[in-house]
């Protein structure tokens, strides 16, 4: 992904932090600068963001750790201005695994928490007035600089347990929800929460923070997103790929050329080929590819093919076609049946399959 910067990994899971996270430490230095803080005032904050996304990542990992107890794979950890991000590759349908994994993150924070408050006079803080207790924590000391990790974790905790699905609170709110309502109710109702909650943070954000604007933004293409996939993978239930393969196809042989494909493409409606020789695939040619290299028509699409694919049987579950789909980041799959090849099955034709089946419902 362009725009990253490799941290490095943790068993396993890549860490990585985008660019635009610069630009949190350069508006967190221009805040201090306003107040004319003298250099060890601005190194201090700076390094508070830092320490706070060092928690940010280990509250990532109590999730990822514990959905890999599910045989659930975590790809990275992606630090943004506003917070980190988990890919998983799926969130467990189980409600009590779901539970578990979302209430892992924040049970980090509440552990970090507790350490420092065992470590902390945190009583003494409390004691002064709100005047005293200013001056107290503008001094730059460590005992201070701890005083306020303690917070930013408590704070942490408190707001991803939000009831905002995706956020935490959301996907715990759904995972209690589904023990009664199931999945696809309990995912419409987190969020219509969600997308609520995101409209007021909106709205406070203009008035307060900009932060929450994109926060909020987050969260409601986020709840609108996972509802219609959680609705998709319900209307697809029992649906197998054999019902949604493509059998109507164009089938080059590796000496075809890329202006044979252009021409076949532009008198038709296919854009992602299998390369056949006896009835095997050698590979996969895609529109991307042809357009790639029409500039030389007389290329052959052997040359030009991409030789790493999967196969996928017609008895298998659409869904699970969906899930491979997003973990090769590939669209267009052969199918065969009895190890025989039956045709393919592609993004766009799934897309068709489930408009048809929503409308019958």
């Amino acid at each position: 992904m362009k725009g990253t910067l490799k941290l490095g990994s943790i068993s396993g899971i890549k860490i990585e932090v985008h660019w635009t996270f610069t630009l949190l430490l350069i508006w967190v230095a221009f805040l201090e600068i306003q107040k004319g803080s003298d250099l060890n005032r601005i190194f201090l904050n700076e390094v508070l963001v830092l320490v706070l996304f060092l928690c940010v990542v280990l509250h990532e990992l109590g999730h990822a750790l514990t959905a890999r107890r599910f045989k659930i794979k975590t790809e990275k950890i992606m630090l943004l201005p506003i917070g980190g991000l988990a890919t998983l590759e799926k969130m467990p349908e189980k409600p009590s695994q779901e539970l578990l994994v979302a209430i892992a993150g924040p049970a980090v924070n509440v552990v970090i928490a507790i350490v420092l408050a065992l470590i902390l006079p945190i009583q003494s803080y409390f004691n002064f007035d709100a005047v005293v207790l200013e001056e107290v924590l503008y001094e730059p000391t460590f005992q201070n600089f701890l005083f306020y990790v303690f917070i930013a974790n408590v704070m942490l905790v408190l707001f991803n347990l939000i009831p905002a699905f995706p956020m935490d609170g959301g996907r715990v709110l759904r995972a209690l929800l589904a023990f009664k309502l199931g999945r696809v109710e309990a995912t419409k109702i987190a969020a219509s929460i969600g997308q609520g909650l995101a409209i007021l943070f909106f709205v406070i954000g203009l008035l307060f923070n900009p932060f929450l604007i994109l926060i909020a933004f987050f969260i409601f293409i986020g709840a609108y997103g996972e509802n219609q996939m959680v609705q998709r993978n319900s209307l697809l239930e029992g649906h197998l790929v054999k019902e949604a393969t493509l059998t109507n196809i164009t089938l080059l042989s590796p000496e075809n050329s890329v202006q044979e494909v252009i021409d076949i493409i532009l008198t038709g409606t296919e854009k992602d080929f299998m390369v056949v020789k006896n009835n095997k695939v050698l590979g996969i040619v895609t529109q991307k590819e042809i357009i790639k290299n029409a500039k030389n028509p007389s290329t052959l699409v052997r040359d030009i093919m991409d030789k790493d694919f999967k196969m996928v049987d017609a008895s298998l579950e659409i869904t699970k076609v969906l899930e491979l789909i997003g973990k090769e980041k590939k669209s267009f799959f052969p199918v065969t049946m009895e190890n025989e090849l039956i045709g393919a099955v592609d993004m766009t034709n799934i897309s068709e399959f489930i408009l048809l089946k929503s409308v019958k419902n």
